[in-house]
């Protein structure tokens, strides 16, 4: 009689992401599975269950050399203003200082309770290689501990959303792994409507907003029943004719709050084929921003002629977008050349 015995992976990182692969024949002794992680590239793995052996099947290629050995991970936690412990995942090149100089990519969603798992970018390589850190907020509204992390983050809870963010962020300025100064932070669609949130609560803390295809005007667009999302939205932010709910979006409804003040260096994207936020969102966002802001860091719109929701089609266009906003970041950081002038980057590790 064959017995069932509970068998647990060998892994050795502190961040990955491990999933079932489809396994047609139940009574293999092996099972297919796979793996990536933001040093490991993605990657299919058999694992005989008899004998605990992984074997690795395939893994992604990473042109121009990259050695997984060079670089490092791992999960930190920031305390939220409530209590909550909120998982960072982050990556840097091995000896980039954590003086506060080096700068820092703080990436989050945060929505619909969609997880973010520490997946592997080979165009992430370009920032860690010259300096950066890498970083993923796990932030509530997104599903990553769970459906309680998800429903502590919607309707009349969605400021956790934004006061986790800024948790975040300020956790790793504290840690010396960055500075207010040398801080990127980006999100898209929901999760532009938390970078504009939290840099109208905190434009003082970061140096640079990244804010691609993001839901600003949520009053507005959310008491447009002939859009065509409108109505299902509902389910994530409330139903603005009910009062609570009215009152409660348009107390951090991004295009709502903007004030005469400094804000950061923002690049805000917009595509004009968009079904799910109108490019009329972002464009009405700088508009208003332009009347009020009183810094003179850059303001940019790029709106996209041809593109909708997901950004440019093809793997060329969608490289030269990531181009263009890596651009803008390092002119509004002061790097000429994609070099930082007052650290010094980690030198390349030749490959074999």
């Amino acid at each position: 009689m064959r017995t069932f015995d509970i068998k647990y992976v060998d892994v050795t990182e502190p961040v990955y992401d491990i999933s079932l692969e489809n396994n047609y024949d139940y009574n293999n002794d092996f099972v297919r599975f796979s793996y990536e992680s933001l040093t490991t590239p993605l990657s299919v793995y058999d694992y005989n269950m008899q004998m605990g052996i992984k074997d690795l099947i395939k893994q992604k290629e990473v042109l121009g050399g990259y050695i997984p050995a060079n670089y490092e991970a791992e999960r930190v936690y920031a305390k939220a203003s409530d209590g909550a412990m909120i998982p960072i995942s982050l990556v840097r090149k091995k000896g980039t200082p954590k003086d506060g100089k080096s700068p820092l990519y703080l990436y989050a969603y945060g929505s619909y309770g969609v997880s973010i798992d520490p997946y592997f970018d080979s165009s992430r390589i370009s920032l860690l290689d010259r300096g950066f850190t890498f970083a993923i907020a796990h932030i509530r509204g997104g599903g990553d501990l769970g459906r309680k992390w998800y429903e502590d983050g919607k309707f009349l809870k969605k400021k956790n959303t934004f006061n986790d963010f800024v948790a975040s962020a300020e956790y790793l300025i504290s840690e010396k792994y960055t500075s207010k100064d040398k801080l990127v932070i980006s999100g898209g669609s929901a999760g532009g409507l938390l970078m504009g949130a939290v840099t109208n609560m905190r434009p003082d803390l970061f140096k640079t907003v990244i804010a691609d295809v993001p839901f600003v005007d949520v009053v507005n667009t959310m008491m447009d029943s002939t859009l065509p999302l409108t109505l299902i939205e509902y389910d994530e932010w409330g139903d603005p004719n009910k009062k609570e709910f009215y009152d409660y979006m348009k107390s951090y409804s991004p295009y709502d709050n903007l004030v005469a003040r400094s804000y950061p260096n923002m690049l805000v994207t917009a595509g004009l084929n968009d079904p799910r936020v109108g490019y009329w969102e972002p464009a009405k966002l700088v508009a208003k921003l332009r009347t009020l802001k009183t810094d003179k860091n850059t303001l940019l719109l790029k709106t996209n002629m041809g593109a909708g929701h997901g950004g440019a089609s093809g793997r060329y266009e969608y490289l030269k977008d990531k181009a263009f906003q890596y651009s803008f970041i390092f002119d509004t950081l002061g790097m000429p050349n994609g070099i930082l002038p007052t650290i010094a980057t980690p030198s390349p590790t030749p490959s074999k």
